[in-house]
């Protein structure tokens, strides 16, 4: 059976809607989605903010509010009748975060099972066939297919196959089956 690991943050969970909601609630700001087209949110506010960035990241809650991406349930149930699929997420950039990042898989992804959640730092450890992620410099060190998930800030980013979305990611490894 083939290896699938999934990101987590842009992939499964939003947590750029609740950064900007954070951000903008915060400082009175509007900055959008469209605002980050090709950017990060640390290449459009001021670098004099990105302190309150950061701590919106490392407060108790951030990860444990986060939206469930649009199919990902339905998507990643139906993989795992195909494939050994396991959650793995860059969890030491931001180390406060794993007892939330575990909780809010356990309450939106309870059918994985807690020995395929992977907390890591650098993905080139993965021993998979593919890696679903937002993050261009993650899937350079993968050592399986990478497969790029379409965000704001890696839409200029190439060499690797995109999907847009959790209906594309199915298309891609499911076909027409349901």
């Amino acid at each position: 059976m083939k290896r699938i690991c999934v990101d987590m943050d842009e992939v499964m969970a939003d947590a750029v809607a609740e950064h900007l909601l954070r951000y903008n609630r915060q400082f009175g700001e509007a900055v959008t989605l469209a605002d980050l087209h090709g950017k990060w949110i640390w290449d459009v506010v001021g670098e004099e903010r990105h302190r309150a960035l950061e701590q919106y990241l490392r407060s108790e809650d951030f990860f444990a509010v986060l939206e469930v991406m649009k199919d990902s349930q339905r998507v990643m149930r139906a993989l795992q009748s195909r494939y050994d699929v396991f959650i793995a997420t860059a969890a030491m950039e931001v180390p406060t975060s794993f007892t939330a990042k575990y909780e809010w898989l356990g309450r939106h992804f309870p059918f994985i099972p807690a020995s395929h959640i992977v907390f890591c730092g650098d993905k080139s450890i993965l021993q998979a066939d593919y890696l679903i992620d937002d993050n261009p410099r993650q899937l350079k060190r993968f050592r399986g297919e990478g497969i790029l998930y379409d965000a704001h800030h890696n839409v200029h980013a190439t060499g690797f196959r995109r999907v847009k979305n959790w209906l594309e990611v199915e298309q891609l490894f499911l076909g027409d089956e349901e």
